[in-house]
């Protein structure tokens, strides 16, 4: 992987959809580009930079001279809360407010070329910030498309169009869900296996509204594809290929480069390591828990930063976890209870005192490495789950919402490192499932196979591998390309 050596350093803006699972990543891919000899110029909205700044302290954002923030307006009223927007406000509004903000940022970042940083000559966006295209467009730039999800669920966006004009959706009526319609058969999706089933689909279809925001969102950001100099993908080969074939047709610059985290194995400069992109503080005190515990003996429960449950159902993962007798690490944000504080009752907490560690938010990559876990509780979300795939952890699968259903079926059935579990979740089942996947049978199956995709995952990101490759591919056919 070549660096480049010239004084004037090549200019990329990246610009995340404001979200923490599409922050991180693009993060990541930023860090990789600038020990590539790459100027950074990272841009969130305003919210998620005094987020950033709140969590991390004012000195982690002062970067280097040749990796910078900035920040642009979402169009949402401003506010201090410590808790993801809501994603179809977010979805309805970005679009609108965010690109002659965005195009004047990059006038002025043009104006402050030098003899060391030259005007931007690319940029990374967000898959689902197309509107960014335009200013591509406007100034004559590359623009590479960088999807976040698994490259299954992004398969199943591009056939929103199809699920509409077949009349799967919009639903008849909200009974619709729970009636058993949701269990019909997709057997005419190339690249997805014949038994998939509506239930396995992105959740938003799971609407009676023809004009739903988030339905009609995703139409029009996977319509974008064909218009990225390239579509960049957090995977790998081996681990997604069918996924990869049909969505060649929309875009011949298809590039899987990940897993990311495990890519970063290339970045060597020791300065970037302060600048991180939680938006959440985190407690880092779990490490020296989990320090103190056997190896693989701990289950580690994380639904993501996005997931609300209710309190039943926080109550019934609590007492499921209790009831297991494993010890286990739980991240609960404060939100993860729509409009409440997440509280267990004290008599869960002197039942699990010494084998439960509950939290708020962590280093997740630090702690899915540690020896101690033995199993991941998951909300199935893409970077959980390929973090997961690359450190050999089996999982049991509560998706939330978007393609965390599509992600929960290929680790399950496609994959062979996942169990489900109900939606209407149940502390029987919640025992039931850790026990199997930390002592059982299955879980042995499962974290074999977990074991495999890990070794495939190492060799995709080697030197000579495919993420490897598709990494140069990127820099030099795409972002360099005169």
């Amino acid at each position: 992987m070549g660096s480049i050596t010239n004084n004037k350093k090549p200019h990329v803006v990246c610009i995340p959809y404001p979200a923490q699972g599409h922050i991180n990543p693009m993060m990541k891919l930023a860090k990789l580009l600038h020990s590539k000899g790459f100027h950074i110029s990272f841009v969130n909205t305003h919210y998620n930079h005094n987020r950033l700044l709140r969590s991390r302290g004012p000195s982690s954002l002062d970067g280097l001279p040749d990796f910078r923030f900035y920040s642009i307006p979402d169009g949402l009223p401003p506010s201090d809360a410590e808790a993801t927007q809501s994603i179809p406000a977010i979805c309805e509004s970005v679009p609108k407010h965010s690109l002659e903000p965005f195009c004047e940022l990059i006038t002025r970042l043009n104006g402050y070329s030098d003899d060391e940083v030259a005007p931007v000559s690319g940029i990374i966006s967000d898959g689902c910030m197309s509107f960014t295209l335009e200013a591509a467009e406007r100034f004559g730039l590359p623009e590479v498309l960088f999807w976040t999800p698994s490259t299954c669920g992004v398969l199943a966006y591009t056939h929103y169009p199809d699920l509409v004009q077949r009349g799967y959706t919009p639903l008849k009526d909200t009974s619709d869900i729970t009636k058993g319609y949701l269990e019909t058969t997709l057997d005419w999706i190339p690249g997805m296996s014949t038994n998939i089933k509506l239930r396995d689909m992105p959740s938003f279809i799971r609407t009676t509204d023809r004009n739903d925001i988030m339905l009609n969102y995703l139409i029009t950001e996977t319509a974008a594809i064909p218009r990225g100099s390239a579509i960049i993908l957090n995977t790998f080969d081996a681990l997604e290929q069918e996924s990869i074939k049909p969505l060649l047709a929309l875009n011949p610059n298809i590039l899987t480069i990940g897993p990311l985290h495990m890519m970063q194995q290339y970045v060597h400069d020791e300065r970037l390591k302060i600048i991180g992109s939680n938006l959440w503080k985190e407690d880092v005190s779990c490490i020296s828990w989990l320090d103190t515990k056997e190896p693989g003996s701990v289950v580690y429960v994380n639904f993501g930063s996005i997931t609300v449950m209710t309190k039943e159902q926080l109550i019934e993962f609590g007492w499921g976890l209790a009831n297991s007798k494993k010890d286990f690490l739980w991240i609960t944000r404060p939100d993860i209870v729509g409009g409440d504080e997440a509280m267990m009752p004290p008599e869960f907490v002197s039942e699990t005192k010494g084998r439960g560690m509950v939290t708020s938010w962590c280093p997740q990559e630090e702690v899915m490495k540690h020896p101690a876990i033995g199993g991941f509780l998951t909300h199935s979300g893409w970077n959980s789950t390929i973090e997961s795939i690359s450190y050999g952890v089996p999982m049991v699968c509560w998706p939330f919402f978007a393609e965390q259903q599509t992600n929960c079926r290929y680790c399950c059935i496609e994959w062979g490192i996942g169990m489900e579990i109900d939606t209407d979740v149940k502390r029987q089942e919640v025992e039931n499932q850790v026990r199997e996947m930390m002592d059982g049978e299955k879980g042995k199956t499962m974290r074999s196979k977990s074991l495999e995709w890990k070794q495939k995952a190492k060799e995709a990101v080697d030197v000579g591998g495919s993420s490897y490759l598709n990494f140069d591919r990127l820099i030099n056919d795409i972002l360099l390309k005169k």
